[in-house]
């Protein structure tokens, strides 16, 4: 079965469609700055907990989809000396700057003149990549390669049961956070 928006109906519809999820990070408290810098200063886990259930939500969106035959996998090579060092940069980009990107953009569509310069930052970023991405897939996407590999694949545990535990393991984690963690007053205030 195809879904009867194609073509240029669907490319309408990633504006609109985008625009939502901008208002839901808004709404959600993760397009304040202050919010993002207290996840690492581990005062305020909003950040985590909207995360983790927008893996789980999505992750399971996907799961059905493809059990349903309305999706496909496209598997990205598995190169992790790559994503350690992309995910370093990430996190530090993300501390220094108290967005991540998506967070960075609604911040900037609520007036935040600050998360402009970090857009402007994240542009740049892009084509300085750009630009040594033929270096960088010859020094270090080589390094940890593993080809087109997913963990069901490798481990030969289903899909279904990784979900389960990524499942458990946000429940945990949002047990912990509730039970051990209690916003201080002065996070809400810096």
């Amino acid at each position: 079965m195809d879904f009867p928006l194609t073509g240029e109906t669907a490319r309408w519809l990633a504006l609109p469609i985008g625009m939502i999820f901008g208002v839901l990070l808004h709404r959600g408290g993760v397009a304040d700055y202050n919010v993002i810098v207290n996840q690492f200063r581990l005062r305020d886990f909003t950040v985590l907990k909207i995360m983790f259930t927008a893996i789980i939500v999505g992750g399971l969106g996907v799961l059905a989809l493809h059990a349903a035959g309305h999706a496909t996998y496209h598997i990205k090579p598995t190169n992790l000396l790559g994503v350690v060092l992309g995910a370093a940069l990430f996190g530090v980009g993300m501390v220094l700057y108290g967005y991540c990107p998506g967070t960075g953009i609604a911040a900037v569509a609520t007036g935040s003149l600050h998360a402009v310069v970090g857009v402007v930052g994240m542009l740049v970023g892009g084509i300085l990549y750009a630009l040594s991405f033929s270096w960088v897939e010859a020094h270090i996407q080589k390094i940890g390669a593993f080809g087109n590999v997913r963990l069901p694949d490798a481990t030969g545990v289903p899909d279904a049961v990784w979900f389960v535990l990524l499942i458990a393991i946000a429940a945990g984690v949002f047990w912990w956070l509730e039970t051990r963690f209690k916003p201080s007053p002065e996070s809400d205030a810096t």
